[in-house]
């Protein structure tokens, strides 16, 4: 029997409990491809062969697949939107508790965007954000908290003073503000969802599912949102059937639960 790519598919499976078929097919096959190429590897046998072989491959794919893109402050125009706009709905509805998962927040970039905008406007000790990612590496990075000058470039300079401390050509983000942000791993696609949030802010991610997963996502999004509950999705994104699920569109990337 030839060994092919559905079969890799449903060996991942297996092994990572991230379904590919959920992904749009052309695109995730051609980043699996490319990668085979560089580690070496001709055929999806061998490469699925030397990935249960191998802990530090199998973790190089995992990265690789979930694809880790983020920096802090990302699209400006949004985060200014979620603070001069967002913030003040989100306490006039919900009050000064406000519960928000950081959804797929990969390096941590996100969730600490958040909590620090927030800061401007609440003390630390009333911020908790729930941040997740199906990758373990990008989460131990995040819970470690140190960055590059080149990914903190768009984040205020005023952010940067008040919860980082330099060290050497790095920054480390100060323990007070990473205290707000539990992280933990989870599986947008598989995993249970936590209820009772005001709200969820999942960008540039879904866009690489297929239509159908997106759907089953947003459903899931709208059931763990209180009612009026927002969320935020990604400057590359839109919900095409918004209303059927249950939400409307308050602002550009911004929808309401109804």
């Amino acid at each position: 029997m030839i060994y092919d790519y559905e079969n890799f598919k449903k060996d991942v499976y297996q092994l990572t409990n991230i379904n590919l078929s959920l992904y749009k097919e052309r695109q995730m096959k051609r980043r699996i491809e490319s990668l085979m190429r560089r580690k070496g590897y001709t055929t999806f046998d061998a490469y699925f062969a030397a990935m249960k072989k191998d802990p530090a491959l199998l973790r190089a794919f995992v990265s690789y697949l979930t694809i880790n893109v983020s920096e802090f402050y990302r699209n400006p125009k949004q985060w200014e939107l979620f603070e001069n706009q967002m913030i003040p709905y989100l306490e006039k509805c919900f009050g000064k508790q406000i519960h928000i998962w950081s959804a797929a927040c990969s390096t941590g970039d996100e969730p600490y965007t958040i909590a620090m905008i927030l800061a401007r406007h609440f003390p630390l000790s009333q911020i908790k954000i729930y941040a997740t990612d199906i990758d373990e590496d990008v989460l131990a990075f995040a819970k470690e908290g140190i960055y590059s000058e080149r990914s903190l470039e768009r984040l205020p300079k005023d952010l940067l003073q008040k919860h980082f401390t330099k060290q050497g050509k790095d920054y480390q983000i100060n323990a007070d503000l990473k205290a707000c942000v539990e992280f933990r791993k989870h599986n947008l696609l598989e995993d249970k969802y936590p209820t009772g949030m005001h709200m969820i802010v999942c960008r540039n991610v879904v866009i690489y599912f297929t239509d159908e997963a997106k759907d089953k996502v947003y459903e899931k999004f709208h059931n763990t949102l209180v009612k009026d509950g927002i969320l935020f999705i990604g400057s590359t994104e839109q919900i095409i059937h918004a209303k059927e699920i249950g939400f409307d569109s308050v602002d550009s990337f911004f929808y309401k639960k109804i």
